[in-house]
């Protein structure tokens, strides 16, 4: 981003005619939109738990809060003519395209759970997800990949049982 106020403030088109670029103003609405959604969620979950102190409410709630301010921050940078430019990364470009078939794999690891998690537990579900993300990411041993997400999947399963929170069954369809 931009902060001197000779550029910050681009002109498009030639001449006296020239008009500045237009501002993306969606992107700030859609981080408040994602923030209210979230704070929406929350209204039926529980801020405090008997076991913990803290319910499964509080961090939604910190997330959705934590949104809209981010929101409101960026509506005021675009307000003052703040540009985003694609910043270049350790290893790639700003100017680099999305790669359409990792974006597809990590997105298809992100529903996998809506579908999975009541008939195959969380152990498989996680380890199912975790494989995928870690592909979309470029990993070439996706044995090993299945090995991590079980045994994350499993202890996971094991800790949120441990603190009083039901999970499910380890493996629904097993019995267990």
């Amino acid at each position: 981003m931009s902060n001197n106020p000779e550029t910050s403030l681009p002109q498009t088109g030639t001449g006296d005619g020239a008009r500045a670029a237009p501002r993306p103003w969606w992107l700030g609405l859609c981080v408040i939109a994602l923030g209210c959604v979230c704070l929406y969620g929350t209204s039926t979950l529980a801020q405090g738990a008997r076991y913990a102190g803290i319910g499964p409410g509080l961090f939604v709630t910190i997330a959705g809060g934590g949104l809209v301010i981010l929101g409101v921050m960026l509506l005021v940078q675009i307000a003052r003519g703040e540009q985003f430019e694609a910043q270049d990364a350790e290893d790639a470009t700003g100017d680099e395209k999305a790669n359409p078939v990792a974006l597809g794999t990590a997105l298809v690891a992100v529903i996998l759970p809506i579908f999975t998690m009541n008939p195959l537990g969380l152990p498989i579900t996680a380890m199912l997800s975790f494989t995928l993300v870690a592909r979309a990411f470029a990993s070439r041993k996706p044995l090993l990949d299945l090995v991590y997400g079980a045994v994350l999947g499993s202890a996971a399963w094991f800790l949120f049982t441990r603190l009083g929170l039901q999970l499910g069954g380890f493996l629904p369809f097993a019995g267990f």
